[in-house]
């Protein structure tokens, strides 16, 4: 039944998105369809349901905050993913290197087969698709595509949690897909900090991390690069932090943070 209910959403947000990229529908529509969407998941049986904090006890989320948790989760990775496609190339790059990381940990964790399937399927069809989308593209995926990535990296990562429920699996999607989540984040504060409005969240803008790091002076293949290389960095953050535990994976980041910082330097250097 849950597979089901993924499906069915998957084919409504499809359906949607297409649509969207003929005529240009107005973004509460799509909105709109999206927490549709995120309402079938739920009502066929897939929610975030509760946390087991190791050591510590288990936290039974109420009903209505479950569903509400859960739709958020769906409607605010599938915007993440289609904000961050902005590039030749990126939100699939990144949605492939995201889909390989969460496999590793769906498999380390023991999780549901489904979720390994599935995910394992999506890396494939990225695998496939992301050559002819890289810089210079040839094929575009367009609302409808990046929408519905989203919309299955959302859905599977529940998916892939949904055996054990412990505090670092739940975070490790949410760490896996920090760069888009947080690039959202950033985009809605800086929208209603300019419009001084809810409409203003829906108005696209230039002011992406994609963007920032063009008008820095980094090339289309470059920024993307960058950001793929973010993303590879925060899947093996999680996957250490998986298997060897915080502090291990704090001395990671950390030396993570070094190496950009001392590139960053050289490319500022290069520049003068």
């Amino acid at each position: 039944m849950k597979l089901l209910g993924f499906l069915i959403g998957g084919i409504i947000i499809s359906i949607v998105c297409f649509i969207d990229d003929l005529k240009d529908l107005p973004p509460i529509v799509k909105l709109i369809a999206q927490i549709i969407v995120a309402i079938i998941v739920v009502s066929f049986g897939l929610k975030i349901e509760n946390i087991n904090i190791p050591f510590l006890y288990k936290i039974g989320l109420p009903n209505a905050f479950s569903i509400i948790l859960t739709i958020g989760w769906i409607v605010g990775i599938t915007n993440a993913i289609n904000l961050i496609d902005g590039l030749d190339g990126l939100s699939s790059g990144i949605a492939l290197i995201s889909c390989v990381s969460m496999l590793i940990i769906f498999a380390l964790n023991e999780s549901p087969i489904i979720a390994i399937l599935l995910i394992t399927a999506l890396a494939g069809a990225l695998s496939g698709f992301l050559p002819f989308n890289f810089n210079p593209a040839k094929t575009f995926m367009g609302d409808a595509g990046s929408n519905f990535l989203g919309y299955c990296l959302a859905v599977i990562s529940i998916f892939g949690v949904a055996k054990t429920y412990t505090l670092v699996v739940i975070v490790a999607p949410l760490i896996v897909l920090g760069l888009p989540v947080l690039d959202t984040v950033i985009a809605i504060i800086r929208r209603l900090v300019k419009g001084k409005s809810i409409k203003a969240i829906m108005k696209p803008d230039k002011g992406h991390l994609h963007h920032t790091l063009l008008k820095i002076g980094f090339t289309q293949r470059e920024a993307v690069f960058i950001m793929y290389a973010i993303t590879a960095a925060l899947g093996l953050f999680t996957i250490v932090l998986l298997e060897s535990g915080i502090w291990k994976a704090l001395s990671f980041l950390l030396m993570i943070i070094a190496i950009v910082g001392i590139g960053y330097r050289n490319f500022e250097k290069e520049r003068e």
